[in-house]
């Protein structure tokens, strides 16, 4: 999982990306592609 200092551009990489808060972070998930996975915070 990457750790990106903005959660803009790993959104809008795919259609099935969904941003999620856990924890204070933010996660983006994809349960199509596993590796769009990233988190900020």
């Amino acid at each position: 999982m990457k750790v990106r200092h903005s959660i803009k551009s790993a959104k809008t990489r795919e259609r099935g990306c969904k941003v999620v808060r856990r924890k204070r972070r933010l996660y983006v998930i994809n349960k199509r592609h596993p590796r769009f996975k990233t988190r900020q915070g």
